[in-house]
């Protein structure tokens, strides 16, 4: 059984809940990434996406250098754990229609999975494609 624990990204990046939104735009490129999770001491309390800020912030002309990350960002996280196997992982991808998922342990963020971490494992190419592939279409 291959576990998340082994194509995780240990090395993740977080902001606080009251960074301004233009710290975790200034992050996402940075590191190249499309979403941020946001943690107080290493707790997860949200994760914000480059459309959150886009449709929360910047649509409605509000002033990204004052409005907080935890104005714009998804509350409701779905996590998993770093013993969960990839199967699992990627269901869980497809059934909630999102690309990655925050690993916790001990109620810490320990690492994040993406469907690209999914699909280094070559027994599980097909399966992480399926899962994009049912993410993709249904997402409107």
């Amino acid at each position: 059984m291959t576990t998340v624990r082994e194509v995780m990204t240990k090395d993740v990046k977080a902001c606080a809940p009251h960074d301004p939104v233009t710290a975790a735009a200034k992050l996402m490129r940075d590191i190249n990434c499309g979403s941020v999770p946001i943690c107080q001491e290493n707790r997860v309390m949200g994760m914000i996406t480059d459309r959150d800020i886009v449709l929360n912030c910047v649509a409605d002309g509000k002033d990204c250098n004052t409005v907080h990350c935890h104005d714009c960002m998804t509350k409701d996280v779905i996590t998993c754990s770093p013993d969960t196997d990839i199967h699992e992982c990627a269901r869980m991808m497809a059934d909630h229609q999102i690309r990655r998922i925050i690993v916790v342990e001990n109620n810490d963020m320990v690492g994040i999975c993406a469907i690209g971490d999914l699909a280094t494992v070559n027994v599980y190419v097909d399966e992480a494609g399926a899962a994009l592939s049912e993410i993709s279409n249904q997402v409107h």
